[in-house]
């Protein structure tokens, strides 16, 4: 099935993509203000709330009873869901709680 959804170790794929989680708007990040929970990332259990557009209090109220207080969850109101091929490299970047994701092939750089 081409959009099948598969749990491998911990992360959801589909077609040859691991989905990564990313929190677009402003005001809040969602990797980059949790940096101590790099898992929330690839939580295979938010990425299928978010694709399935559950309300953001639903992710809040997960990631309380599995993560507890330890986790600031602002920026869960507007997650989305990036699909980056399985063992590209990648990062997120954040600018006043913007988060974009870069992948390392998307990278310019210059030699000294």
């Amino acid at each position: 099935m081409a959009n099948a959804l598969d749990v491998i170790n911990e992360k959801v794929v589909r077609d040859g993509n691991v989905a990564v989680l990313v929190s677009p708007g402003f005001g809040a990040g969602w990797y980059t203000w949790n940096q101590k929970h790099p898992e929330l990332v690839f939580d295979p259990i938010i990425v299928n709330m978010v694709l399935s557009k559950v309300h953001y209090h639903e992710i809040e109220s997960y990631i309380e009873k599995k993560y507890g207080d330890d986790v600031y969850t602002g920026g869960a109101s507007d997650l989305d869901v990036h699909w980056v091929p399985v063992g590209a490299k990648f990062r997120i970047d954040e600018y006043d709680g913007s988060e974009s994701l870069i992948l390392e092939t998307d990278e310019k750089w210059m030699i000294a």
